[in-house]
């Protein structure tokens, strides 16, 4: 029997997991909300803006018929003239030239105003009038997908919500046939003590009538007993066959548990995104190109007016999907983040939360194990072929709502001849045949894209149930299904983070991966990257691997920068403590740069040596980072600025942006003189930065002299001088420009040949240019393959 302690239990377990699904379930109504508000808030702005430029056709055109009205009344005076003759002599002198120029000025005005306002009601506003349809049409097919995604993730939490009820009832009977048996036991035991003892009291002789007596009473004591132990197999066998249930349950609930949060994460990271992308599916490009014939037709017709027009065609060209896509995701984050991961709920006190193996379950496992990798081998090659398919159909309709048709410079071509406005434009976008072609192309085109969307969302949602499914098994069973070649490459870019590593893996791998392939990106720390791919490279750095390994440059330089620069502003304990805020503001305030960087080194010096060593890695990198301003627009100024606020937060109670200014100078002061700020080597011993982008270990040398980089590869140089006939030098073309930043350093351009005579070190080569020898930086220069063993 259950306890009533127990019993309450598991309904609090029941009532958690109810609680967790309510709030998924307004998550999603939210969501389906928040996607209709947006959808009324587009069509509303499609609405403004038609009215907008109706109103403005209307002035447009009256200010034409007025500047019409003002050139024919001057001009029907000058040809009231009577003199003739002396109206041709002053045609000759300039101010009646002037005024000539400006009569004929103010009817090429007037024509233009005239094409204007044209333009604007049989161009810019159908246009709208397009975009707001197809808007409204594609978020009503975006709904439907969105409303599928959320009625099959509905579906899996019902079916984890039964699983888990049969696992509770399966494992109540057990325990239930458990406590029978022992009762049986009990029993039995209970039925052997009370015959030894009665058979102890009968040992002396009988008569014969007694003698029966005692068989009697014998043969009725072994009957009860038989009973008891038939009745004990019977228990026996039930309890053995419930255990063999609840087991299986079990399983069957830890099973559903993972494909549940693999199916919830699934649909938070990836659908959620995938759907916004639907609702935009052409909106950001149609609208581009609308208001780009406003511009167009603005620049031709006064060129005057650029100040005014920049600030549009600035935020046209700012016009971007996924950026609004990430904008919308941050505005409402608790509307898209993902929920807490389901947990498995013990029943009854049963603590096993991992899949049995053992038998009688195991062969089972095995051959599900099986078909189930089976199966996803066979679906993944299906869903890969309907993604290429989907793909290819979105390049179709990005290629037809991109057209570049919004140049409307040829209806300000006029020609000497007075001719209709309405003849410029006849033939131009709004021609009724060429709109015809293609909306109906573009609407068979959308209807396809969006069955083989669907069917990719669903194959990729059984995908990620199944994976899950099969990955947990595998673990389980400890089967290894991988080939020699995965696991190779597997072990290539994983990196576990070692917990006596002075230097974070996020961050030494982030600034190794600038440092070898962004140093001359433009923006870099500054522009923001990829949010969904921020997310994806942070996930995998706290699953304890390394996405960046390797050589590979398939990642967005700005997502890179973004993880870094999220991870310090996402530390429990900024890099700088707030202890320390108010003496390192105290030396912003001295004007001598070395004084100051003098004083800074002394409040930071009582930081723990981890933070220390932190700081002159990253510092050291930010510096090396601003030595190519020039290319990536970022010097030790725009740096700070985008560093100061993730490394040192202002207290409150202070003026934010004051404080913030005096944040930034003081990052500034230490990226130029790191050097003189943070303790050298010799007096902190820990991991550099190396400017080739790897992190170097210092060790004391055989004389406890620390040696420099330069000097090793000054040695190496000097050695291989004793050497020069021994091999051939290789020919090498530099990449980019290459400023020596020591005496020991080679200057050249871009497109030089050079001559390396050997390798000093990682990162640099012993070699000469223009007769002179010296080091060159490896990271410049493109070494002929064909002449490298």
């Amino acid at each position: 029997m259950t306890s009533p302690a127990k019993f309450k239990k598991d309904k609090e377990i029941i009532a958690e997991y109810d609680t967790q699904v309510k709030e998924i379930r307004a998550q999603l109504t939210e969501q389906m909300k928040c996607l209709d508000q947006q959808c009324e808030l587009r069509v509303q702005l499609l609405q403004d803006l038609q009215d907008f430029f109706r109103k403005k056709a209307e002035i447009e055109m009256d200010y034409s018929r007025n500047l019409e009205k003002l050139a024919e009344r001057f001009l029907a005076k000058t040809r009231s003239t009577k003199d003739q003759q002396f109206k041709k002599d002053q045609n000759v002198l300039s101010p009646v030239n002037c005024w000539n120029l400006l009569l004929n000025q103010v009817k090429r005005e007037s024509r233009d105003h005239t094409t204007l306002s044209d333009i604007y009601l049989n161009n810019i506003i159908p246009r709208f009038v397009q975009v707001s349809e197809d808007s409204g049409r594609l978020f009503k097919k975006s709904k439907e997908v969105g409303q599928q995604l959320q009625d099959d993730l509905m579906k899996v939490l019902n079916e984890l919500y039964s699983v888990m009820k049969t696992y509770h009832m399966y494992n109540a009977d057990s325990i239930s046939a458990q406590s029978k048996l022992k009762e049986a036991e009990k029993q039995e035991e209970k039925q052997i003590g009370k015959s030894v003892k009665q058979e102890d009291r009968q040992t002396p002789r009988s008569p014969d009538s007694t003698s029966n007596v005692r068989i009697e009473e014998k043969h009725v004591r072994r009957s009860s007993v038989k009973k008891i132990e038939k009745m004990k197999e019977k228990r026996q066998a039930k309890y053995t066959e419930n255990k063999l249930k609840a087991i299986k349950a079990r399983n069957e609930y830890l099973l559903a548990l993972e494909a549940t949060n693999a199916s919830v994460f699934k649909y938070y990271i990836h659908d959620l995104s995938d759907l916004i992308d639907c609702c935009d599916l052409g909106y950001h490009a149609s609208l581009n190109r609308a208001l780009r014939t406003f511009l167009s037709a603005e620049l031709n017709l006064e060129q005057s007016k650029h100040e005014g027009l920049d600030a549009i065609e600035n935020a046209v060209e700012n016009l971007d999907a996924t950026s609004d896509k990430q904008r919308l995701m941050e505005m409402y984050n608790n509307v898209f983040c993902p929920p807490m991961k389901f947990e498995f709920q013990p029943h009854m006190g049963d603590m096993a939360s991992q899949l049995c193996a053992q038998q009688p379950v195991q062969s089972e496992l095995v051959q599900r194990c099986q078909q189930l990798q089976s199966r996803l081998s066979t679906l993944k090659i299906e869903n890969e072929e309907v993604k290429k398919t989907m793909e290819a159909t979105l390049q179709t309709i990005q290629d037809i709502v991109t057209v570049e048709d919004f140049d409307v410079s040829d209806c300000f071509q006029y020609s000497n001849s007075m001719e209709s406005v309405k003849s410029t434009v006849s033939e131009t976008f709004m021609s009724k045949p060429s709109i015809a072609k293609r909306r109906a192309n573009q609407q068979e085109t959308e209807q396809f894209y969006f069955t083989k969307m669907k069917e990719y969302l669903e194959g990729r949602n059984l995908i990620t149930k199944l994976q899950a499914k099969h990955d947990l098994l595998q673990k389980t069973l400890g089967e290894s299904q991988r080939t020699d070649c995965s696991l190779a490459r597997r072990s290539s870019t994983v990196r576990k983070q070692d917990s006596s590593q002075a230097i974070p893996l996020v961050v030494e791998s982030c600034i190794r991966f600038i440092s070898r392939h962004g140093l001359q990106h433009e923006g870099i720390f500054r522009v923001s990257g990829s949010q969904v791919e921020v997310n994806d490279i942070k996930n995998a750095f706290e699953r304890g691997e390394d996405p960046l390994a390797g050589d590979q440059n398939d990642h967005d330089m700005d997502s890179i920068a973004g993880v870094l620069k999220l991870y310090f502003r996402g530390l429990e304990h900024p890099l700088f403590p707030k202890d320390i805020f108010h003496d390192l503001m105290a030396c912003v305030t001295m004007d001598n740069l070395q004084e100051r960087a003098l004083h800074i080194r002394k409040v930071l010096l009582v930081l723990p040596k981890t933070t220390l060593i932190i700081m002159r890695y990253l510092f050291a990198f930010l510096n090396h980072l601003s030595q190519f301003s020039e290319e990536n627009m970022m010097d030790p100024y725009n740096l700070a600025i985008c560093f100061g606020p993730s490394l040192m937060s202002v207290p409150e109670g202070h003026d934010q942006v004051s404080c913030q200014a005096h944040v930034n100078e003081l990052i500034k002061t230490i990226i130029i003189q790191h050097e003189n700020i943070f303790p050298n080597p010799r007096e902190l011993e820990g991991p550099i930065y190396s400017r080739g982008g790897s992190t170097e270990d210092y060790c004391d040398s055989p004389h406890g002299e620390t040696t420099s980089a330069e000097d090793s590869t000054q040695d190496v140089a000097a050695e291989h001088h004793t050497s020069d006939d021994e091999c051939e030098p290789i020919e090498a073309i530099a990449k980019f420009d290459y400023v020596g930043r020591t005496a020991r350093e080679l200057s050249f351009k871009k497109g030089a040949s050079l001559l390396l005579y050997q390798r000093a070190s990682d990162d640099w080569w012993e070699g000469r240019h223009n007769g002179i020898d010296g080091l060159i930086p490896h990271q410049y220069i493109v070494v002929q393959d064909t002449l490298i063993s």
